[in-house]
């Protein structure tokens, strides 16, 4: 229904079908060999979807950003797959897990060199810091495909190899603790970058980086049940918020600018109340999904103690960031006055809110909205979204009653027996575990009730701490420089190194020596034997001669 209108319907859906065979490919691989094509295959359906619109420049530049940047840890899965090969002499899952197990004798090169390159193949496609750029960049594909890959399926792709991996991160302690560290750097940094954009798919974008976080932390630190429960859960309830965001977008007619949004609540009730629900789910809110989930990685993490408590505490203000940036998108979009575009777009009298021209053809070009027309009212339409938000907005709510704390562990039952040596062992006390619980509900309502005072109704408070704390607005708003690190550090060297080469080794090498020589060679060469074949019968006959008389010279001295 979304992309109904929209005049690359067939080829939408063809990169669709492409992008789920993918997906089939990876996660039902029994060797190396079929992953590393599945994992490749799905980068590839990601480019083509995240530069759909490819008359849009931005959308093309994010895929191909994308696809750059997924290759990088292509390249860094198949080195992994060499240095696990050469250890275990096989590329088959199987053989692989029982080599390592059977053959293991203390810490080993290979092994560790060939999880670490695995994590980073894993933190690639998971967009995990340092190679997280991507993922923003790639809300510039339709909606639905922010919803079921960049949500739910291709970017947990790493959460899910470092849990098929678990018996080889077993015994590779260094990449599970540098795992670790990293998924909690990447949700604290993205939940403060959230605090800020003012992109509505962005700020869910750099959610999904922040909710990965959690999970790469878990897997790492050995709580796989705890990381898959989460990646389930969350595939529920951030596909919901996608899509009740591509709804407020298709009313919005593109926009997707949170300083153009307000007052929605009335004019969308059914959006709202997909957006409440996935906030509260996202926001920790029991009894929602994301409450048993996100408490399950931290209840496993905090009981094993140790340096997993520092993973314990950021998890929990990871949670706090989470409430409050949640909350505020929703207010910002849904609650106060309307801002003087949503207000004249309500009444009928803006045109359409976002249209790209090509500057070089002059063709109007795509926007992310499936209805387009001269003119909207922002009104929920086509019946097939609220279902499908519907069946999402079920699941956030009863997601997470397949693990209950001090009751039932279907999950756990279920996934026993491929985690049953690997699974963290220790249980936690009954007292971490109320403590816990109620700590993270209590950060959540207290994150809903920061975002309440300062964007629920009329304030200046944000303006005032802008002020105050310009440094950190900047630094926050800037993505903690990411982009510019990346560039100066890897895209210009590389930049100016392929510059030089083509200088020096293209210009001066092939061009000058290799072609310049070759040519200036064989002009020589045609010009000396073009001297001797004159056409002139004298020249002709004095070589004649000249050859008799050496041969018949050489006769004379053999004699």
């Amino acid at each position: 229904a979304y992309m109904g209108g929209d005049r690359g319907y067939a080829r939408f859906f063809a990169y669709l079908n492409f992008f789920v065979f993918s997906m089939l490919v990876l996660v039902l691989a029994s060797n190396f060999a079929l992953l590393i094509v599945g994992w490749a295959l799905v980068g590839a359906a990601s480019y083509l979807l995240i530069s759909y619109w490819f008359r849009r420049e931005t959308a093309t530049r994010a895929g191909i950003k994308a696809f750059v940047i997924n290759v990088f840890g292509d390249v860094a899965l198949v080195l992994g797959t060499y240095f696990i090969f050469k250890h275990s002499g096989t590329l088959d899952f199987l053989g692989t897990f029982d080599s390592v197990e059977r053959d293991f004798e203390g810490a080993n090169g290979d092994l560790t060199a060939g999880c670490i390159l695995l994590l980073i193949g894993a933190i690639t496609k998971s967009a995990q810091i340092p190679l997280h750029t991507w993922l923003p960049d790639a809300m510039e594909g339709p909606t639905p495909v922010s919803a079921l890959i960049h949500a739910a399926t291709m970017v947990t792709a790493g959460v899910y190899l470092i849990a098929r991996m678990h018996p080889l991160f077993e015994q590779a302690p260094a990449a599970g603790t540098l795992g670790a560290i990293i998924g909690a750097v990447t949700l604290l940094v993205a939940g403060t970058i959230g605090l800020v954009v003012t992109d509505l798919k962005r700020v869910i974008a750099y959610s999904t980086m922040s909710q990965i976080g959690y999970m790469i932390m878990a897997v790492s630190g050995g709580a796989y049940v705890a990381g898959l429960f989460h990646l389930m859960t969350h595939a529920f309830f951030k596909a919901l918020l996608f899509m009740a965001a591509g709804s407020v977008i298709a009313a919005m007619a593109g926009t997707q600018d949170l300083n153009k949004m307000g007052g929605f609540k009335a004019a969308m009730p059914f959006t709202y109340g997909a957006f409440v629900i996935g906030g509260l789910a996202l926001s920790g809110i029991p009894p929602f999904s994301g409450f048993f989930s996100k408490d399950e990685i931290l209840l496993d993490l905090g009981a094993e103690g140790g340096w997993k408590w520092a993973l314990y505490v950021a998890g929990y203000v990871g949670a706090l960031l989470t409430a409050v940036y949640t909350w505020r998108m929703i207010f910002r979009a849904f609650h106060g006055d309307p801002v003087p575009e949503a207000r004249e777009l309500e009444e009928g009298h803006l045109h359409h809110a976002e249209v790209h021209t090509n500057p070089v053809t002059g063709e109007v070009e795509d926007t992310d909205t499936g209805f387009p027309g001269p003119e909207h009212h922002i009104a929920e339409r086509a019946a097939p979204m609220k279902v499908a938000m519907g069946v999402l907005a079920v699941l956030a709510v009863v997601g997470g009653l397949i693990q209950i704390p001090f009751a039932w562990h279907l999950l756990e039952d279920f996934l026993e027996p491929t985690f049953a040596r690997s699974e963290v062992e220790v249980e936690p006390s009954d007292a971490l575990s109320i403590f816990s619980l109620v700590l993270g509900a209590a950060l959540g309502v207290a994150g809903i009730a920061i975002a309440y005072v300062i964007w629920g109704k009329p304030s200046t408070i944000a303006q005032t701490a802008q002020a105050r704390f310009r440094v950190l607005h900047r630094l926050f708003s800037r993505k903690w420089y990411f982009d510019e690190l990346i560039d100066w550090t890897i895209v210009k060297p590389w930049t100016w190194f392929g510059r030089f080469g083509q200088s020096i080794f293209e210009r001066a090498f092939v061009n000058g020596t290799l072609v310049g020589g070759t040519s200036g060679l064989v002009r020589a060469g045609s010009a000396a034997v073009r001297a001797v074949q004159s056409g002139y019968l004298r020249y002709y006959a004095a070589l004649l001669i000249g050859g008799v008389a050496v041969i018949g010279f050489y006769f004379l001295l053999q004699a």
